[in-house]
């Protein structure tokens, strides 16, 4: 895809609409890229998605929102928040088709405001990726990301492993 423009911002309650219909696209298109299912998502109510919205204004925590500057879609989302004191997490990373690529830059985008928050939060941006997701391993390690030799069960799966990746913040 030719790189379109798009703001990145942090999200507030008010977004929850959006929010909630990015995520439903998201656990439809990747369903193992996340820690809860589509019939989940469809059961959580405004309460829930306000919630996740204000994540992007919460002390010690971020989500972002990528939002197509000629259609005002939004096409992305990327969060982070801390495991522990001063170890953030990469969590919640999904881009819509239409504007994923690296000519579209939308995850080097995220990704680039997930890195700037992490680096007031701890010394390094940890992540969890499902070893079925070679794609989004390819990104991680072409940004950096190196395996820390940890993998942990998938939440959804006992029987697949999330393999950890660091990326120092140095």
């Amino acid at each position: 895809m030719t790189a379109r423009t798009v703001t990145i911002r942090r999200t507030t309650p008010d977004d929850w609409r959006e929010i909630r219909d990015l995520r439903l696209a998201a656990l439809g298109d990747t369903p193992h890229a996340f820690g809860e299912t589509l019939d989940d998502g469809l059961g959580h109510d405004e309460g829930e998605w306000r919630s996740r919205g204000a994540r992007g204004q919460a002390p010690h925590s971020v989500l972002l929102a990528a939002v197509d500057d000629e259609t005002g879609e939004w096409v992305g989302t990327m969060g982070g928040y801390l495991d522990s004191p001063s170890t953030p997490m990469l969590v919640g990373v999904f881009v819509r088709p239409s504007h994923r690529g690296s000519g579209a830059g939308v995850a080097d985008a995220l990704l680039d405001g997930v890195v700037d928050w992490a680096r007031s939060e701890g010394p390094s941006l940890t992540l969890h990726v499902h070893e079925a997701n070679p794609r989004a391993i390819a990104f991680y390690r072409k940004r950096g990301f190196e395996p820390t030799g940890v993998t942990v069960p998938y939440v959804l799966d006992r029987t697949a492993r999330e393999v950890e990746l660091r990326l120092p913040l140095q």
